[in-house]
Formats: C-alpha cells, sequence, structure tokens
C-alpha cells in the first residue's frame, strides 16, 4: 500500500500525549497499587440515588433530557448552581448570565485559554501547576511565566517581579491571566493563604490583569478553615472561577462550570458553539435533580471523613518508610486528594518510575506538572483510591523502588 503523507496542523505537530494518561495504562495490571490518577472512590457515588433520577428523567423529562439543550446550559442546573455559590463561598448578586456549563473542567479551562490567548501571549503559572490546564492554555501556544510555590500559595515578590519585567519590556498587554488552583492545589495539594489571594487581586488590579481561579477540591476541606475565594474578594470584573461536579458528585457527568462577567461568559458560550454546540441535557438534568433532592454538601462528608483517613495513612507511611532519607519530605495537606512527595535534587522520578513498575506501584513523576521540560525530584501521589492496606503496601514498595532506583545510580 501507499504510504499517504498527511498534511497536519501546526498545532497538531506540537500535540503530546498526556503523560498521566500514558503511565496509568500500567497501573491496570494484576496486583499493581495506583497512586497516579486523582480518581475519586466510586465507592462514594450516590449511585442508587442517581439510578433512580435517572430512570425518572428519561421517562418525565424526556423531552428535554434525550433532546439538544441551549448552549449555556440546563437552565435548572444554572439555579442549583447559583443556590451553591451562595453557600458554598459567600458569593451573591450573580445571575444565569454570569454561568457557563462545561463539559468537565477540561473543557472550562480549554474555553478560557481559546477566549483569552494568542500565540505568543503569556499566561502566569506556577511550578508545580496542573497538567491539564497547562495541557489546555498550551493548545493556544501562550509563553508561560513561572512563579515558584512556598508552604501556602504563589510566590507573591516573584509575581509582581515577572509582571514588572513586562511592564519594564513593553509586554505587560500581553500578559492576560494569572492562573491558580486556590484550594489543596493538584498536585502540591498546598493551599494560598488568604493574605496571598488578596495581595493576588491587588496586584491583578494594579496591572490590569485577569485572575483565573481554579477550584475543584474546596469543598473537600477535612480540617483548617475555610479560606475565602480570590472572586469573593476580586468579585467577576477581576476572576473568573472554575469549578466541577467531578470530584463532589461524580465524574462520569462530566460537568464542569464557569463563573465570570458576562461579557466572557458570552464570549464562551460562542466559542462552545463551535466545539460541542451544547453539553449533554441528560447529565445536565440529572445533577440539577439530584441538587434539588439532596444535600451534596452533607453527602460529600462522608467521602471528606475517608479521604482524611487515606491522607492520614499515606502522610504516615511516608514517615515510617522515607524519614530516615535525609532531604525527603512532602506535603500534609488539608483537603483535596493529593500529596507531593520531593526526594532529594539528585534524584529524578521520571527514571525512578521503571523501578516502581517493576514494583508494581505508580505515580506521577513531577515532570509532568513543570510548566517547561524539566526534571523533578518529585512525585504526585493520590491518596483517595487505594484502601488504607493498599497505601501503606504501596508506600513500603515506594522504598523499595527507591533503594533500587539509587543502587543503579550509585547515590
Amino acid at each position: 500500500m501507499q504510504n499517504t503523507q498527511y498534511h497536519f496542523s501546526k498545532l497538531a505537530g506540537k500535540l503530546k500525549s498526556s503523560m498521566i494518561r500514558e503511565l496509568l495504562k500500567y497501573a491496570n495490571v494484576p496486583g499493581a497499587i495506583s497512586f497516579g490518577g486523582g480518581t475519586p472512590d466510586p465507592e462514594t457515588f450516590p449511585r442508587h440515588e442517581l439510578a433512580q433520577i435517572a430512570s425518572e428523567i428519561i421517562e418525565k423529562e424526556y423531552k428535554y433530557t434525550l433532546q439538544y439543550s441551549v448552549t449555556e446550559g440546563d437552565p435548572e442546573l444554572v439555579r442549583q448552581i447559583l443556590v451553591l455559590l451562595k453557600r458554598v463561598y459567600g458569593i451573591d448578586g450573580l445571575s444565569s448570565e454570569n454561568i457557563l456549563i462545561t463539559v468537565g473542567s477540561q473543557q472550562a479551562l480549554e474555553l478560557v485559554g481559546k477566549i483569552l490567548l494568542d500565540p505568543g501571549d503569556y499566561v502566569l503559572v506556577g511550578d508545580p501547576e496542573y497538567l491539564g490546564a497547562l495541557s489546555a492554555f498550551r493548545m493556544r501556544d501562550p509563553q508561560f511565566l513561572v512563579v515558584k510555590f512556598d508552604d501556602d500559595g504563589p510566590d507573591i515578590n516573584m509575581v509582581e517581579q515577572r509582571i514588572k519585567d513586562l511592564e519594564e519590556s513593553g509586554q505587560i498587554r500581553y500578559l492576560k491571566f494569572i492562573y491558580v488552583v486556590s484550594n489543596f492545589q493538584n498536585p502540591s495539594g498546598i493551599t494560598t493563604s488568604f493574605e496571598k489571594r488578596r495581595a493576588l487581586v491587588e496586584i491583578a488590579q494594579k496591572y490590569d490583569v485577569l485572575i483565573v481561579e481554579d477550584d475543584p477540591y474546596g469543598v473537600l476541606r477535612f480540617e483548617g478553615d475555610f479560606v475565602p475565594s480570590m472572586m469573593k474578594i476580586g468579585g467577576t470584573e477581576r476572576v473568573i472561577l472554575l469549578n466541577t461536579f467531578s470530584k463532589i458528585l461524580c465524574p462520569g457527568l462530566r460537568i464542569g462550570i464557569i463563573v465570570a462577567d458576562k461579557s466572557i461568559i458570552r464570549k464562551a458560550v460562542l466559542a462552545k458553539q463551535g466545539s460541542d454546540l451544547c453539553s449533554p441535557s441528560l447529565t445536565m438534568r440529572l445533577a440539577a435533580r439530584y441538587l434539588e433532592r439532596y444535600d451534596v454538601l452533607e453527602q460529600i462528608k462522608t467521602a471528606v471523613t475517608l479521604y482524611k483517613q487515606k491522607k492520614d495513612a499515606m502522610v504516615k507511611a511516608l514517615e515510617e518508610n522515607f524519614g530516615d532519607i535525609p532531604g525527603a519530605r512532602w506535603t500534609n495537606p488539608q483537603g483535596g486528594l493529593f500529596i507531593w512527595f520531593t526526594l532529594p535534587e539528585e534524584y529524578n522520578t521520571m527514571e525512578m518510575f521503571e523501578f516502581a513498575e517493576q514494583n508494581k506501584v505508580f505515580y506521577i513523576p513531577g515532570e509532568a506538572f513543570r510548566p517547561h521540560d524539566e526534571p523533578s525530584s518529585s512525585m504526585r501521589m493520590s491518596f483517595c483510591l487505594p484502601s488504607i492496606e493498599g497505601i501503606y503496601e504501596g508506600v513500603r514498595r515506594l522504598r523499595d523502588a527507591f533503594e533500587k532506583y539509587r543502587a543503579s545510580k550509585g547515590l
């Protein structure tokens, strides 16, 4: 057969597979213990309640659930989201024109990039940073301004210095937004403090820059005090808030949310029309009726209790297995799904992965979360899916993999 040469776009030539998706293929082998994916424990899903509601809405509301919806999203679900925004964040005064429902938070990120970024524009991100956001923004070919993360969020001095440098070079108009996962960041588990949130809003106002606040994990807090959102501080004129039902209800519904100024939502609606016309009517109405009948914030408490137990188990297992390694450290998050585990600088967790694979324990190397392709001595470890017994066994296997890697490198 003749080999056909397809003329792909420049964008297609730059596309790379998701490191997480590729690495987690190995996690399905029998006997594997995976700390890789941020996959909620399926035992926390309200499957019986959802099954009953699904049957009802297909039979009784079929004219909506089996038909196209409007691009903005199911009005019934939007109404419930407005109630939740007030309950969770204390944000009032919004209307349906401030809301767009997307197919998961990944589409929300993609649409934000699509309506705000041109090739060569700047986005300020952290190191480490959420891989899904980096992937979505890379579709627009921007330049990343990178700042390090402290234990309480982005280094504010570095944030302002990066922006000052742009201003002095006459490039400030090309800085489109600051991106922050504000609560229990993926991958580090770090929560940005109130002081730093306020400082970020002040910087954004000073330089007339938007903030994109991503908060998929905020209600998964199992200790510590609630921290007001940057949207609560800066309002919709300065902050775009992204959220999802994937972690508090179930990811299979694929429901994400953009909350923003009406003019931003309007542009995002037009962009979504070119992508998929509308989100699935069936899953939106299913979520709406669930929220109508049940208190999702009460329902999630069982999962939060379980995740705290698993987080505590992972921290204890790391202390027992790696506490004797000078320079090894890990975060101890107050919520969310992830711990950021860092080995001494001379170790490369991408190289170590093959030894972990041999031991049937899986994690995501820190390199995946760096805005630029650079080695990392860190790894993201998710505690939400394995059992407590599996967490202890997995960390024991990880120590064994570490020893084999160390011996191979002569460290």
